[in-house]
């Protein structure tokens, strides 16, 4: 194995942490590559549960390398607790971090900003975090008002352009909510100051750091966050995240090129669940949906808020399957599913009357679809002490024999429980 990639197929959530967990031994250097502190992985290493934000995987094993990568944003405040938080719990976490100095950096009006244009929105809210992830990539986009890691260190620099930023937003913000009270540019270029010095250690170029590491034979590990349906481009547009959250965004935010990697792994749950607004046709407001939620104990590592819970959508899932490249599958949660009498898969939808296996690029064809469902029987039987696929009852079996086939990528791992090993690697 050279480098492996471990992408989410649905609308996030997909438990990829417990996959990164399970293949750092595997690998020399593990790489987030995208999205900030509204991500969240919930890991469960040695007996210990962590909860993850910004800080890859890699970080609970101090002998691997862990890199946010080019393509991440940073809220160092955010950042720094996580690192103390883990240092509290006798996690060492010093060199074998690095953080890109290209990163782009998170300031408070950004997350000022973005609570303003989410609660001006109302009913359309689009359901962000608020933890200024959107306004901090569109600045980026926009250039005029971005500030990366490696700008924190030219000191006098930063500050004048601090000043001239903090000027214009708060003319944009008062403009938008009369009553925002003003920001302070020299005390926030105080504030980021102390965190650039804290963080100073673990800033590099990381682009040139991988390259070396290839170079070198190390195998790399990219740890994605959301999911391939909040993708910028390829998602459910507007709904979706604000980087580039399925397979395709691993070159632009780590600065490694495609054919580096030679095992792209994508994650699914055993049904679907989504955070936020926007359209989901298999979601189940109903007693089933009540029952995956509280056995899957299905709320936010992040905000903790309650996901949208319903069927396996495989038209979506194979959709995220395309767009990303997979080579297989890995099934999670598949215990939450034991206690139901039947299962259903959607299979196609029908917009307007015609049927489709293509997922609707736009939102609005999506806000019509109807599910056509394929329903088997349920297994009834808990699942969660199996560690081989042998010894699934045939129902659950055939559970995962259709998810395989409607994707069309074949099923390697099966999670049916929060340890590491309660998994079950098809091919051994």
């Amino acid at each position: 194995m050279s480098s492996t990639a471990v992408i989410g197929l649905q609308w996030g959530d997909e438990a990829k942490g417990k996959i990164v967990d399970l293949l750092t031994d595997r690998h020399d250097v593990v790489v987030r590559y995208q999205g900030g502190n509204n991500a969240g992985h919930t890991v469960v290493f040695n007996g210990q549960t962590y909860k993850l934000s910004l800080l890859p995987v890699g970080t609970l094993r101090p002998s691997i390398t862990s890199v946010i990568a080019t393509g991440v944003v940073i809220n160092p405040q955010a950042l720094l607790s996580e690192i103390e938080q883990l240092r509290s719990r006798g996690i060492p976490v010093g060199e074998n971090l690095l953080i890109s100095d290209r990163a782009h950096v998170i300031f408070p009006y950004h997350i000022v900003e973005e609570a303003v244009l989410e609660d001006s929105r109302g009913v359309n809210a689009i359901g962000t975090t608020r933890r200024g992830i959107g306004t901090c990539y569109r600045d980026k986009a926009g250039r005029s008002h971005a500030i990366r890691i490696g700008d924190l260190y030219h000191p006098d620099t930063f500050r004048a352009r601090l000043e001239e930023i903090v000027g214009q937003k708060n003319i944009l913000l008062k403009a938008l909510a009369p009553k925002t009270q003003p920001l302070d540019a020299a005390k926030i270029a105080d504030e980021y100051l102390g965190y650039a010095a804290a963080l100073k250690v673990h800033v590099a170029d990381t682009t040139s750091y991988l390259h070396k590491a290839l170079a070198a034979g190390k195998r790399l590990l990219f740890e994605g966050a959301q999911g391939s349906l909040l993708d910028l481009d390829h998602g459910t547009f507007p709904y979706v995240t604000s980087s580039s959250s399925s397979g395709c965004g691993i070159h632009s935010g780590s600065g490694v090129p495609e054919r580096n990697i030679s095992r792209m792994i994508g994650v699914v749950k055993a049904y679907t669940t989504r955070v936020g607004g926007g359209p989901f046709p298999t979601e189940l407001n109903n007693e089933i949906g009540q029952h995956i939620r509280d056995v899957g104990r299905e709320y936010g590592t992040v905000t903790g808020r309650p996901r949208r819970c319903g069927w396996f959508d495989a038209v979506a899932a194979g959709y995220g399957a395309r767009i990303s490249g997979v080579d297989c599958l890995s099934i999670m949660l598949l215990d939450v599913l034991s206690q139901l009498d039947q299962i259903s898969i959607c299979t196609a939808y029908e917009i307007d009357g015609e049927r489709t296996t293509d997922f609707p690029s736009q939102v609005e064809d999506l806000a019509r679809a109807r599910p056509v469902y394929r329903t088997l029987p349920g297994w009834k039987r808990d699942v969660s002490t199996l560690r081989r696929l042998a010894d699934f009852p045939a129902e659950a079996r055939a559970y995962l024999d259709s998810l395989a086939e409607l994707i069309g990528k074949p099923v390697e791992i099966v999670s049916v429980g929060p340890d590491r090993e309660q998994t079950v690697f098809c091919k051994s």
